[in-house]
């Protein structure tokens, strides 16, 4: 990303962007109690729903996003739970320095595949990935406008290889606030070795 992709982000926190989004993605809630407690990265992060949700729930969280002034929300809310997480802000298209494995690597809709597919070689073995992403679709629904910010279908699958696919999902789905999303998700799991 170019620092105009960093001002534009961090300008939207300072407005407020995504303030009412507080609860944790619903595909991490429906897998977690499945997924051992360790070292986990939650990848563009924002204010920090799910990393906090992770640090909530006993993991070691890395959180990793290019917006300082979303991670400067995400610090103030988890120093007002009294939770621990690693903030790092961080432009993605330069692959963040990661020093050993995850047991889990979390990806919620922001769409950098090459990244993905790296990041992936970083899984513990039993070690779990959650990729949710904007699904390109001709219905009317949320999220970004653009198709480069929406996978095709079969992308996660792709992503997937040499993993064990627990969940596949390319479809519609309700939101919390009641519009519809189209969204490809993608639980898999490293073998144990």
């Amino acid at each position: 990303m170019s620092e105009l992709d960093r001002e534009k982000w961090n300008r939207r926190y300072r407005e407020g962007a995504y303030t009412e989004r507080v609860h944790p993605c619903a595909l991490l809630e429906d897998w977690i109690d499945g997924i051992p407690v360790g070292r986990a990265i939650d990848v563009a992060c924002g204010a920090g729903r799910n990393a906090l949700y992770l640090a909530d729930r006993g993991f070691a969280v890395d959180a990793v996003d290019i917006s300082g002034e979303a991670l400067d929300r995400a610090r103030g809310i988890a120093r007002q739970m009294n939770l621990a997480v690693n903030w790092l802000e961080h432009d993605l298209d330069d692959p963040p320095e990661l020093g050993s494995s995850y047991q889990l690597i979390l990806v919620v809709r922001y769409v950098n595949l090459p990244l993905i597919r790296q990041l992936v070689t970083h899984l513990a073995p039993g070690g779990f990935l959650i990729c949710e992403q904007h699904l390109v679709t001709r219905e009317e629904v949320v999220g970004p406008s653009s198709a480069a910010f929406r996978v095709k279908h079969g992308d996660l699958l792709a992503l997937a290889q040499g993993l064990q696919i627990r969940h596949l999902e390319e479809t519609l789905v309700p939101e919390p606030d009641g519009q519809t999303a189209a969204l490809a998700q993608l639980v898999a799991r490293k073998a144990m070795g």
